[in-house]
């Protein structure tokens, strides 16, 4: 029988009686002495408590919410997967998983949640939703109760910089040690965070200059400027997220459609953590109509959801989550950040982990670099004397946009580029630099800012319709919208041309940037500096690698073919389509499996190497599956399956007890049983030519009765095509 158990879930060890549990609420309680041990949280106070001024306690029966993040399974495994996803040339390149492929093989477990669940309700809190891919427990309740969860005691503050009250712990929260495996971090232990737009205006510009008519760069000019207007894509069949914290107004959307003859579908608000602007969008309205509109101008087809959520850290990190476990959207557009000295490491690390997600999931995020230069504090509690990037930006999981000053011909030709004085860019404190981030400029240990850039000066805005009237505004809020479009346009091309979509853009486009066709894929910004970092020939600190030629870099990016037709039905390229079919990363992914099928245990020997898929051998009742998607190319002689199966059995004689059963998404294609089993692995082939054309879903389903185990093994999968 196999040796291996299934485990319990463990006990929640319930705290003494406190005064919260005695009902004080003049004051906040004193955090009482906790009968088990606890373990510190890093990075869970915010930065602005260090510089700010205490008034008090904050009132015991103040409500206060939290969002508690559990950390990822599998990172290392995670972070290979990564690598090779992105990577041209690798087995498991652009075969991006589902969201249930990924929670199964790196989200928290489910009697991870149930864990801390229990243990937050036991401290009187109320549990609240849980995110759909396990990764956040949103709760709520006094600040009390919140104190005894966390061991933090809240006060009431003001920051002198920004003249704001705000409530904050004054320490690292800490959780028990049995949860310390578990828990990534908590958020919303303090309300100072807010993140702000990266929307700028012509020095010139006040709201009372708004006028009746367009006076700034219309889509026809930077779309002619950059050659998005000759990529023959139009963003049909894709959908783009916009990450927002207030609303917008349908008419004033429709009005810029209707000036600029632009047609598409129809713009739908998703509504995070209950929040909904829109019947009284607030100052960040213009943020949002102008991220809206500008998409619409690159990639007018698009579908476009607005997430819209309350704009703080938990707001913020329930929205990234709500997306990715959504995955409606192939590209996400952010233009609303925080500078990295003003907000909590957890909370970032918390949203990056969702970012992960999506890289995994191949969803595109461009993210506005910031508006203060390379001092991303200026207008916030850290001041301009600090070096400082803006996060999201600054995560090594999505696409950092900075900002240009651009000059477009008469007849909407690109002309001339200088980095923008104020464009967002420089070194992050937080996070190391990827793998991926080389080439000639790129120096140092830690994540750089931005990697690409586009048109961002206000003083060469973008004609935008809000608030009933027109504006000219600029800032790194109108460059990551614009990137964003060209990344729809990309993945309609890509479908076009049978090829998987953008994904995470950076590894992919430092790539095309690192290569001989850099000089005509790129306009490569030379002149020009924001306060500590100058432009430069190859990569910079203010304009990364520059802006895009669309269509040269759409070509780059599908590998040398103009992708305007899509690949002739009558050729086959021969290939090996499943990933990790050795499973020797350690994980499933790309395949989807049951907990414990991936083994490199050794009561079961592996066909080759250490790993293999281990499905049943219990002696009792039991089901495991195994599956992966695969899309069978038309035009080949042939696509055929392979795998070495062993079936190891303590079963006797002909009758089938114990099966394992191979699908094709709804197809039966064989069925095996304790009678084929053998003494060593068997060589199995199975035809799949008659799926050319499909994406297939292959599952193989192992079945135990009551007694009696049988073990199917299986290792070394291969689907080759030719």
């Amino acid at each position: 029988m196999r040796p291996r158990t299934l485990a319990l879930a463990a006990a929640i060890a319930v705290l003494p009686l406190t005064a919260v549990s005695l009902g004080v609420s003049t004051a906040q309680a004193a955090t009482a002495p906790h009968a088990t041990p606890r373990v510190a949280l890093p990075n869970t106070v915010n930065p602005a408590v260090a510089h700010s001024e205490k008034k008090g306690d904050v009132p015991a029966e103040q409500q206060i919410s939290v969002a508690v993040s559990l950390k990822l399974r599998n990172a290392d495994a995670l972070d290979r997967f990564l690598t090779a996803v992105t990577t041209p040339g690798s087995p498991q390149f652009g075969k991006y998983l589902t969201p249930e492929q990924f929670s199964a093989q790196f989200g928290p477990a489910q009697q991870d949640v149930e864990k801390v669940k229990a243990y937050l309700a036991a401290q009187g809190l109320t549990v609240g939703d849980v995110s759909a891919n396990r990764q956040v427990i949103n709760a709520h309740g006094t600040a009390a109760q919140i104190s005894q969860a966390f061991g933090t005691h809240e006060s009431s503050y003001v920051d002198p910089q920004l003249q704001r009250a705000f409530f904050a712990n004054d320490d690292a929260a800490s959780i028990p040690a049995d949860l310390a495996g578990v828990v990534q971090g908590v958020s919303g232990l303090d309300n100072h965070a807010v993140r702000k737009t990266h929307l700028a205006k012509p020095n010139a510009v006040t709201p009372s200059a708004a006028t009746a008519t367009p006076s700034g760069m219309s889509p026809a000019q930077y779309t002619g400027a950059y050659n998005l207007n000759k990529t023959g894509a139009d963003g049909t069949g894709t959908t783009v997220a916009l990450w927002e914290f207030d609303g917008y107004k349908s008419s004033d959307l429709t009005t810029y459609d209707s000036q600029f003859g632009l047609t598409g579908p129809a713009v739908s608000t998703v509504s995070v953590d209950g929040a909904n602007y829109d019947s009284a969008p607030g100052q960040g309205e213009g943020e949002v109509e102008l991220d809206s509109e500008i998409v619409r101008g690159a990639a007018p087809k698009a579908t476009q959801l607005i997430y819209e959520a309350p704009n703080n850290d938990q707001g913020e990190i329930d929205m990234a989550n709500k997306i990715v476990a959504d995955n409606k959207a192939s590209v996400i557009s952010i233009s609303w950040g925080s500078c990295e000295p003003d907000t909590t490491a957890a909370s970032m690390t918390a949203v990056d982990n969702a970012f992960k997600q999506a890289a995994a999931q191949g969803i595109s995020i461009f993210s506005a670099s910031g508006d203060d230069g390379s001092r991303d504090c200026t207008r916030s509690t850290s001041g301009s004397t600090v070096k400082a990037v803006d996060f999201p930006a600054s995560s090594p999981h999505q696409t950092g946009v900075g900002g240009t000053n651009l000059k477009v011909t008469s007849s909407n030709a690109y002309s001339s580029e200088s980095a923008w004085s104020t464009a967002g860019g420089g070194v992050s404190t937080v996070f190391s630099k990827p793998s991926w981030q080389t080439g000639t400029g790129v120096n140092g240990t830690m994540r750089t800012v931005p990697d690409v850039a586009s048109n961002a000066d206000p003083q060469s805005g973008f004609s935008i319709y809000t608030a009933g009237a027109w504006q000219v505004y600029g800032g790194t809020s109108a460059a990551a919208p614009l990137w964003s479009g060209y990344a729809a346009q990309f993945n309609q091309k890509a479908k076009a041309a049978g090829q998987s979509v953008l994904g995470e853009a950076s590894p992919r486009l430092y790539s095309v940037a690192n290569s001989s066709n850099y000089g005509s894929t790129f306009h490569d910004v030379t002149t020009g500096a924001n306060q500590d970092f100058s432009a430069g020939t190859g990569y910079d600190q203010v304009t990364g690698w520059g802006s895009p030629v669309a269509d040269a870099l759409t070509t780059a990016l599908l590998g040398g073919s103009s992708g305007t037709t899509p690949p002739p039905t009558g050729g086959c390229t021969a290939a090996q389509l499943i990933g990790n079919g050795g499973f020797e990363s350690g994980t499933a992914a790309p395949w989807t499996a049951s907990s414990g099928v991936i083994t490199n245990s050794t009561s079961e020997p592996a066909h080759s190497g250490s790993w293999k898929a281990w499905l049943d051998g219990y002696g009792s009742t039991h089901t495991d599956t195994l599956s992966q998607t695969v899309s069978v190319p038309t035009g080949c002689a042939s696509a055929t399956l392979t795998f070495w199966l062993h079936i190891d059995t303590a079963e006797t004689g002909s009758t089938a007890y114990d099966t394992l059963t191979l699908q094709a998404n709804n197809t039966t294609l064989k069925t095996w049983s304790n009678a084929d089993a053998a003494s060593g692995y068997v060589q199995q082939t199975v035809d799949l030519t008659s799926f050319a054309g499909q994406t297939v879903n292959l599952t193989f389903t192992g079945t135990e009765d009551g007694s009696n185990q049988t073990s199917f093994v299986i290792d070394d999968a291969a689907l080759n095509v030719k």
